[in-house]
């Protein structure tokens, strides 16, 4: 592709802005800029033919734009980390300005009863259409196809087979792509190792074999040996378990879990709502009240039958056996099945095609009221590249939306709305 030559003889008194990254963040970032930068010129590179790769597949084609939570006190507890750090961007830009915002572009996002806010159309490909349109209606200069070979400080951006451009001011977007990386590195930046994060664990047991699909509404997990804990609904999968309480637990215990080799025990309480103690002593009652019944057809705390059945079966009963009939070692091995199943884990899987990773450019080198580097003038920051990363839900994206807006306006030094 020959680069236009307007591209490079840009008027004495044009800025040039580049925008690396055809992402979420490197959209909003360039959208922001040539908003708040009339006049001046905004340029967004993407390598791949097809931008906002993330946003098509997001939340199963749906995007999950962002989350229904309106606190940034609250909202920061999303993130195992970079919380801290958008606690001050998140009083500027939060998921009530991503709803007004997508509003104004004449996208109307919905809530879901877990939080989880989508497009009323269901479709990632309105907020695709959104961008485009708003980058294209601002004056944003998209550029496809186009590598980007090297950066070097003054931001002079070498493109491959083309002329170098230069910026007066460099917006890194580019997610968690090892380049994107390597040039912050290059223009003095820290990287934190990245690890996988928000994925599932691979499993095989017994106890969960031809159960792909069922899910339970709330458990209790945890990783023996460490303080890893989390709540809320399970799936069991082709593969193993997925579902919000194990990719939360993946997402905070990332950096942990990538140190074991994704190789540990997981322990699982069925019955989050009862102690241990409570389920003995209802599995004793039914023993007294229901003994002439089988225990495989009395299902306890709304399990799925076939897993009701597994767990039964793990604890040696007998497909036959009266409740009646339970041993104290019986009623004790149901009680452990129930309350503290455990299973290991033996390696992970992506969380169906989306991926996310922990680490990036260390956040001790941005200064977060301008998303500025503290150690390269000029150069900025947006979304995934950051050492940031959220439980799922839409909080990723709400990142991406508040680091880009806030360094779309304060690029070329101006202050923000």
């Amino acid at each position: 592709m020959k680069i236009p030559q307007f591209l490079l003889n840009f008027p004495s008194m044009d800025k040039k802005i580049i925008v690396i990254g055809g992402g979420a963040a490197g959209f909003f970032g360039a959208i922001t800029c040539a908003r708040a930068h009339p006049g001046h010129s905004v340029i967004l590179i993407e390598k791949m033919r097809q931008v906002l790769a993330k946003v098509r597949i997001s939340g199963g084609g749906r995007c999950n734009v962002t989350h229904s939570c309106f606190d940034p006190a609250q909202l920061v507890r999303a993130y195992p980390r970079g919380g801290k750090a958008l606690l001050g961007p998140f009083h500027r830009f939060q998921p009530r300005d991503t709803i007004e915002w997508f509003k104004e572009c004449g996208v109307e996002l919905k809530t879901e009863a877990d939080g989880r806010m989508f497009p009323v159309s269901n479709s990632s490909e309105t907020i695709i259409q959104c961008l485009m349109q708003e980058a294209e209606k601002a004056g944003v200069i998209l550029m496809r196809e186009t590598e980007v070979l090297g950066i070097e400080p003054g931001f002079t951006v070498q493109l491959k087979d083309q002329e170098s451009l230069h910026a007066d001011a460099l917006l890194l977007a580019t997610g968690s792509s090892k380049k994107g990386y390597e040039w912050a590195q290059h223009l003095g930046h820290t990287i934190i190792p990245p690890v996988p994060s928000l994925f599932t664990f691979n499993i095989k047991d017994e106890r969960i074999e031809d159960l792909s699909g069922v899910s339970v509404p709330h458990v209790k997990v945890q990783i023996e040996g460490t303080d890893l804990k989390q709540e809320g609904p399970l799936l069991i999968t082709h593969w193993g378990m997925s579902g919000p309480a194990i990719l939360k637990l993946s997402a905070w215990g990332a950096r942990i879990l990538h140190d074991l080799n994704y190789e540990a025990t997981l322990r699982v309480n069925w019955a989050p709502n009862q102690k241990p103690d409570q389920v003995r002593a209802d599995l004793q009652e039914m023993r007294t009240s229901r003994g002439k019944k089988t225990v495989w057809t009395e299902i306890l705390y709304g399990l799925p039958k076939n897993l009701w059945k597994k767990l039964i079966a793990a604890a040696g009963i007998k497909e036959d056996r009266l409740f009646a009939q339970l041993s104290n070692q019986e009623l004790q091995g149901l009680t452990v099945q129930l309350t503290d199943a455990r299973f290991p884990i033996c390696g992970k899987s992506t969380n169906k095609d989306e991926f996310v990773t922990c680490g990036g450019v260390a956040l001790n080198e941005v200064n977060f009221q301008t998303m500025e580097s503290k150690l390269c003038p000029g150069l900025y920051f947006a979304g995934e590249i950051l050492d940031i990363e959220g439980i799922t839900g839409g909080f990723n994206f709400q990142n991406a939306w508040t680091t880009a807006w806030i360094a779309g306006n304060s690029m070329l030094g101006t202050s923000l709305p």
